[in-house]
């Protein structure tokens, strides 16, 4: 099965500098949330997780919450996604 994901911000993707990719075992996908905390966001995230699960195995969902929309996600929030997670969906709401 194969998943596509989008992402919706300049520069187009072909226009980034190649990064490296990760393995990831397709029986322990691991997702992070980083949720904004603006109206909605959190059933987006929600929905969003449970279509991916629907979809393919996942073992583990780290799901971290701002304090406020209006600042951006402390450091630390950033290192636990990057050690503890595959991939880390973030939305906005309202």
């Amino acid at each position: 099965m194969k998943v596509r994901l989008g992402v919706p911000e300049a520069p187009r993707i072909e226009a980034v500098a190649p990064v490296d990719l990760r393995k990831v075992k397709a029986d322990r996908l691991r997702i992070g949330i980083l949720d904004n905390r603006k109206g909605n966001a959190d059933r987006l995230l929600q929905l969003l997780v449970e279509g991916i699960s629907a979809a393919i195995p996942v073992s583990a969902v780290i799901a971290l919450r701002k304090a406020t929309p209006s600042m951006p996600a402390p450091a630390p929030f950033f290192d636990q996604l990057v050690a503890e997670t595959d991939f880390v969906i973030s939305a906005m709401g309202d």
